[in-house]
C-alpha cells in the first residue's frame, strides 16, 4: 500500500474524471484518473458509415431459384414430412420449424413435385434460408 502526502492526494484527486458510458444500453459511471504525459495520445477521426440492410446471399438465391420453401424466421427444423419425389399440394405442411418455444407449420407455396430437400432435422436456419423445392 503507498502512503500519499496530502499535495499529492490533492493532486490524485484533481487527475480523476467521472464519465457516464453506455455499453450495450447499460448505463455505467466510470472514473478514470489521467496518469500524466507518459501516455501518446492520437486523433481519432469520427468516420460516418453508411447503414444499408444486408442481404444474404442464400436470401438472394432463394429468389432466384423456382419454388423455393424459406424459413420465415429463424429457428430448428424439428421435422421434415416429404421427401425428395413426393407430389404435395399448395399449402399442405412439407415440414415443422421451432422458434422462440413454439412450433410453426412450413407450408408448400405451390403445387408440385419436391425437388431437392436443402436442410436435416435438428438443422438450424436463418429468415430466408431455402429448406427445399418444389416445382
Amino acid at each position: 500500500m503507498e502512503i500519499l502526502r496530502k499535495n499529492e492526494y490533492d493532486e490524485a484527486i484533481e487527475m480523476r474524471k467521472k464519465f457516464r458510458v453506455v455499453v450495450n444500453g447499460k448505463e455505467y459511471v466510470v472514473e478514470v484518473e489521467e496518469i500524466g504525459d507518459s501516455v501518446e495520445s492520437r486523433k481519432v477521426e469520427r468516420v460516418e458509415r453508411r447503414r444499408e440492410a444486408p442481404v444474404k446471399i442464400e436470401e438472394r438465391e432463394a429468389e432466384q431459384v423456382k419454388g423455393a420453401v424459406t424459413a420465415p424466421m429463424p429457428g430448428k427444423i424439428t421435422k421434415i414430412n416429404v421427401k425428395v419425389g413426393d407430389e404435395v399440394k399448395k399449402g399442405a405442411v412439407v415440414a415443422m420449424l421451432e422458434a422462440m418455444k413454439m412450433e410453426n407449420e412450413i407450408l408448400a407455396p405451390n403445387d408440385g413435385v419436391v425437388k431437392e430437400i436443402k436442410v436435416k432435422e435438428g438443422a438450424n436456419v436463418n429468415r430466408g434460408d431455402i429448406i427445399m423445392v418444389i416445382e
